[in-house]
């Protein structure tokens, strides 16, 4: 059974209140899909800033025309936090378009804002922060990973990932009872997670106490070492890359004698 999600933090600046309502209506509809929760709104770029220095918040639905602070500003200013949330521009005005993908917004929405256009920009926000979530330290002791599932926000602790295998631009998170995707760089998580997975190829990375041993295969001319390894828990088979064979096989015989 998945983890229970968290709720979405999202925050609606805007400078006019219908505005903010249809929004609000809007992301009420998505809920029962998206499990979200609208902390706060703010009707310009100093009482947002106000509202974020005192309370977290994931996602931002911005306006960009407002009195004071232009909302490009705002999204530029926001970039310089430790942990910045994910903007969504909703705007009345095309022009700015471009611009917005500069201040690294998920997407900009034209009003009237559409219930699909808005929750797919909402997944494109979740997929952002998911891959954000990866500590960007090196030695971070990273417990769980935030993945996206179907709208929702899900927690998978490190302890239950099996493997993790690059395919195009995301990851799967393969755990003993589920299957995930996570939009990340898998050298990034290698190096996130330390000594508790080995690479077995170069696009999988394989938990260390996952391991059960190896068996020999066919040996592919070009790539394969003729092993593949055998997973705790799981009846797949993993392939051994030629490089990567001997660090598997050290791993596997420091396993018999308790130091893998």
């Amino acid at each position: 059974m998945s983890p229970m999600p968290s709720p979405v933090r999202v925050l609606i600046v805007d400078d006019e209140a219908p505005a903010r309502n249809r929004l609000r209506d809007q992301l009420a509809q998505i809920q029962p899909e998206v499990p979200l929760c609208v902390v706060g709104e703010a009707a310009h770029a100093a009482a947002a800033l106000a509202f974020l220095a005192a309370s977290p918040v994931d996602i931002v639905l911005l306006d960009v025309n407002m009195p004071g602070t232009h909302g490009l500003d705002l999204a530029r200013l926001l970039l310089d936090r430790r942990m910045p949330p994910v903007v969504i521009f909703t705007t009345a005005h095309a022009e700015h378009a471009i611009e917005a993908f500069d201040v690294d917004a998920a997407d900009y929405l034209l009003k009237p804002v559409r219930a699909g256009r808005l929750r797919a920009a909402l997944d494109r926000a979740l997929a952002r922060r998911a891959m954000s979530a990866v500590p960007q330290m090196a030695g971070a002791a990273l417990r769980h990973l935030i993945v996206t599932e179907r709208g929702r926000i899900v927690k998978v602790p490190i302890d239950e990932v099996v493997y993790l295998r690059a395919e195009l631009k995301y990851i799967t998170v393969r755990t003993r009872a589920a299957e995930y995707l996570l939009e990340a760089s898998l050298v990034q998580l290698e190096q996130a997670l330390g000594e508790r997975f080995v690479r077995v190829h170069r696009a999988c990375l394989v938990a260390r106490n996952a391991l059960r041993g190896v068996e020999r295969t066919a040996a592919d001319a070009a790539e394969g070492a003729g092993w593949t390894v055998l997973l705790e828990g799981l009846g797949e088979r993993l392939p051994v890359s030629r490089r990567q064979w001997p660090l598997v096989r050290e791993c596997l015989a420091g396993s018999l004698q308790g130091r893998c």
